[in-house]
């Protein structure tokens, strides 16, 4: 009897299913079995295979596999080291073959011949994956695009034909490259400019991209990287003025920067290239902080904006392109949280580019205290995406894996990744001396020669005269000193485009942000229906009706109808929004429900989609959990739809701890480095409810801290009429700045903060809110913010106290001084004024405020509030009962 006699035929179906996807999968008896049953079924043969031929066949079978997924283990793209010959998983013992196999003719499954030698199988396997290339991409689960990948390298080897046009093409930015950071080395000596030398091969590679981008009909590449190159892909690839450079080295001409600047290896540019076949595209290469991958998120936000912008198609016109460093790739956790966007909805950009070059040293950290991965791009296949890596001195092959990578990306939508494999020639910076650290590997950097040089070699060892590869050297040498003498030439300024209509500079101007009554009725009517059929939770149709009977009747119109309200006004208006964050849609406290579920079907419906006019749009997010990518996105979204209301939802206020570098480095400083403006509106939710020390605060105090020169605007809006004249007041404005808004939880559902129809449709957001008192009668005055305000006002009412007048201070930056004088003028011979807070004395607005309020009454207010403590609140709710208790009685005790 034979081994598959009685098997279940299902069985065998499943088993020669497993082998036809990989045949290392099943045993070497099936696999010769399934090997006879192709080659039978193939051409009828008068003489069967036997069994041992069968075997060889599905060895061969797995041979081809194990190349095209191991094959990069052998390949040869480290330049510091030298090539493998063999690799043990490869070896043709590993497969039952030997070299008496070589000259025998396969009939191989998926290969580009259908029949070929072993010897000529494993030649085409060794040159396409084993040499200046090694690529992962097996893991692949889609086999379209493995075969797509298969069908573009095979037949080529990964090294196609180039023409004498382009070899000299790829020479000429190799020396640009080279000879800029030569020339900037011997003219400004010391100076640190995070030089590419070593990884030269970037910028030929770079170059092919922006052409073949161009002609694959891309308009538009947004680019982000960190500091290392930086100088040189601005020069050389994003079209920056070398003068301009050379003038920032000097330091010694003012470029009518406004704000503070920047140092020279953060700075951004944009500029348009155009091409002899009449195509063009526009580069821009995104300012970035010294917090490496921190620009990933923007540039991602950045594109999608264009794309939504450009409409259908817009995701294959709009290019990113991200270049980051091997260390820094592996190690900073931004990078995982922007893989985790690519495929998601709300924040696809129809794929990356990924660009890593791998120095193989991170500072003075080499690779095996670095990562815990054999490749630093290991994190790309969390989405599956293939890796290219290559040697960074065959400049041929990097370009060749730069244009495939793009038209996999333009191809499929999805992120790829290239690893040129290169070294750093020296430290860190320019004043490091690696030799403390890696004196071997830095023995065999310093003599070997620039990659430049070798292919020029190269070149003219295959007929290129060399005069003429000498005369291209002299012509990059003149250009760069013929610009050293020449002065900066004029360049845009962050106002330029759709941001010249907007003004630099905060002005506190009244806005009128009222909406007509019978509109705002009308509004409430649309956002209440739900289609016909569709089956909305009970509790939600509730909330829905509730919501329409307030603003019929004119009163009790609570934060969530306020909001949907603002929203619904704004899009009827024309302006689009986009609303993002954990749990945006429904709200973190379920006080939103922007998108509506059907209880049967799972259809969902966007009320506010009725309320659009103008073209304008609602998009609302639920983002994964993720708040440093998610916010850095928002962020680049909003630098580039200035005439959108653009807003990140944190789940708690607290949470935007997560996202705390785009908050600090673009957020509140990127007008004053980069003269890059943002509108974007950040909701984070504060307050104190007895929820502990994770949930309480959103930290207001390091808000404050990061204000000044009007670069934030930081609102604790106490009534949802406020809220309402907020939002709008956001995008009517005639500047934008970014808005921190510090949202209630507990208040959603107050019955005491609820707002009347007529303080919507008359009005505007009001800074100050002064008591309504009078002054004869008060002796107490009493300033707070938020929350506190209602239990202020509740013990007031309920121990009818008549003595006290409350100042509600709404927006605490720009602090509106001189409406606060005006607000507290009448009560000025008040015997006690005090500041109220529920936050510890180190946190809250405390801190901010008191030399504001000391100048204000020429006295130091009395301080009411919890003590100093290491974290923002008790994590007992009957203790936080307590001191709440004691906060409100103190504040009204003197």
């Amino acid at each position: 009897m034979t081994f598959a006699a009685g098997a279940d035929p299902e069985f065998i179906e499943s088993l020669f299913q497993s082998w036809q996807a990989d045949p290392a999968s099943v045993s070497a008896e099936w696999r010769a079995f399934f090997a006879g049953y192709e080659l039978g079924r193939g051409e009828p043969s008068a003489e069967c295979p036997t069994p041992e031929l069968a075997a060889k066949q599905s060895a061969v079978d797995s041979l081809i596999y194990r190349y095209r997924d191991l094959g990069h283990l052998l390949a040869c793209t480290d330049p510091l080291s030298p090539c493998k010959l063999e690799h043990p998983l490869l070896a043709l013992e590993q497969y039952d073959l030997d070299q008496s196999d070589l000259d025998r003719t396969f009939r191989a499954r998926r290969f580009l011949k259908s029949e070929a030698t072993l010897r000529e199988i494993l030649a085409t396997l060794r040159e396409t994956y084993c040499r200046s290339v090694g690529v992962e991409f097996m893991h692949i689960q889609d086999p379209a695009e493995r075969t797509w990948l298969i069908e573009r390298m095979e037949p080529v080897r990964n090294r196609p034909p180039v023409s004498p046009d382009q070899q000299l093409r790829i020479l000429e930015k190799l020396r640009e490259a080279s000879l800029f950071e030569e020339f900037l080395h011997r003219k400004f000596l010391g100076q640190k400019r995070f030089s590419l030398e070593g990884g030269e091969a970037l910028i030929p590679a770079l170059d092919a991209v922006v052409e073949r981008a161009a002609r694959l009909g891309v308009d538009d590449l947004v680019l982000g990287m960190a500091h290392r190159g930086r100088l040189n892909v601005l020069a050389n690839i994003i079209g920056k003025p070398v003068e301009n450079i050379f003038a920032e080295f000097a330091d010694n001409v003012e470029l009518a920067f406004v704000g503070d600047g920047d140092v020279k290896y953060h700075k951004g540019f944009s500029s348009d290239r155009r091409f002899a076949d009449g195509s063009s595209i526009h580069l821009t290469l995104a300012f970035n902080p010294s917090h490496l991958e921190a620009v990933n998120p923007v540039v991602e936000g950045k594109c999608r904006a264009r794309q939504d912008a450009r409409g259908p198609g817009g995701d294959r016109r709009v290019l990113p392109v991200l270049i980051h460093g091997d260390a820094a790739f592996a190690g900073q956790g931004v990078v995982a949280e922007t893989l985790n966007l690519s495929q998601l909805e709300g924040y696809r950009t129809g794929g990356t580019l990924h660009i890593v070059i791998n120095n193989q040293i991170g500072f003075t950290t080499v690779p095996a205290d670095a990562r815990s991965s054999l490749y630093a791009t290991d994190t790309a296949k969390i989405v599956a995406a293939p890796v290219f890596h290559v040697h960074g001195e065959d400049p041929e092959a990097a370009v060749h894996v730069m244009e495939l990578a793009l038209e996999y990306r333009q191809a499929f939508g999805r992120d790829v990744v290239v690893e040129i494999i290169c070294y750093r020639r020296h430290g860190h910076n320019e004043g490091d001396e690696p030799y403390f650290t890696q004196p071997v590997m830095y023995g065999r950097i310093k003599d070997r020669p620039p990659v430049h040089e070798l292919y020029a070699d190269r070149l003219a060892e295959e007929g290129i005269p060399r005069d003429r590869l000498d005369a291209m050297t002299a012509a990059i040498a003149g250009r760069l000193e013929e610009s050293l003498g020449a002065p900066p030439r004029p360049v845009a300024g962050g106002f330029e485009g759709k941001w010249g209509e907007y003004r630099r500079d905060y002005s506190p101007a009244k806005v009128d942000t009222g909406v007509d009554a019978a509109r705002l009725r009308q509004l409430a009517e649309g956002l209440a229906g739900v289609p016909e059929g569709f089956s909305v939770h009970p509790k939600v149709a509730t909330i829905l009706q509730r919501r329409l009977k307030a603003v019929q009747a004119g009163e009790g119109i609570d934060w969530g109808n306020a909001e949907t309200l603002a929203y619904g006004a704004l899009l009827a208006e024309g302006t689009s929004i986009r609303l993002s964050g954990e749990d945006s849609r429904r709200g973190t406290f379920g006080h939103r429900h922007a998108v509506l579920h059907d209880m049967n079907t799972a259809a969902f419906h966007v009320p506010l989609d009725g309320a659009a006019a103008g073209g304008a749009v609602f998009r609302a997010w639920d983002s994964m959990l993720s708040e440093f990518a998610v916010l850095g996105y928002e962020y680049g979204y909003s630098v580039q739809s200035p005439e959108m209301l653009v807003i990140w939802e944190a789940q708690f206020g607290d949470f935007a701890n997560g996202a705390q570098v785009i908050i600090d480095q673009f957020i509140a400083g990127g007008e004053s480095k980069w003269e890059r403006v943002s509108g974007l509106v950040m909701l984070l939710p504060h307050g104190y409810e007895g929820q502990g020390a994770e949930h309480s605060s959103a930290r207001i105090e390091r808000f404050l801290q990061l204000c000044a020169d009007d670069n934030l605007q930081v609102a604790y809006p106490s009534t949802p009429a406020q809220l309402f004249h907020l939002l709008r007041r956001q995008v009517k404005q005639p500047f934008r700045k970014p808005l921190v808004v510090f949202t209630p939880k507990s208040l959603l559902r107050h019955p005491r903060c609820v707002s009347r129809l007529e303080e919507l449709s008359d009005g505007w957001f009001r800074e100050v809110i002064p008591p309504v008192a009078d002054p004869e009668k008060i002796r107490r005055l009493l300033l707070c913010s938020g929350k506190i305000y209602y239990e202020l006002l509740e013990r007031m009412e309920r121990d009818a106290v008549a003595d006290t007048a409350v100042v509600r201070i709404e927006q605490l930056y720009p602090l509106r001084t001189d409406l606060l004088r005006e607000a507290v003028a009448p009560f000025r011979g008040a015997e006690s004024i005090a500041w109220v807070q529920e936050e510890p004395r180190n946190m809250g607005a405390w801190s901010f405020l008191r030399p504001h309020l000391a100048d204000l009454f020429g006295r130091e207010p009395r301080y009411v509030g919890r003590p100093d403590n290491d974290v923002p609140a008790v994590g007992s709710h009957r203790l936080h009962g307590v001191e709440q208790e004691r906060v409100v009685a103190e504040a009204l005790a003197v």
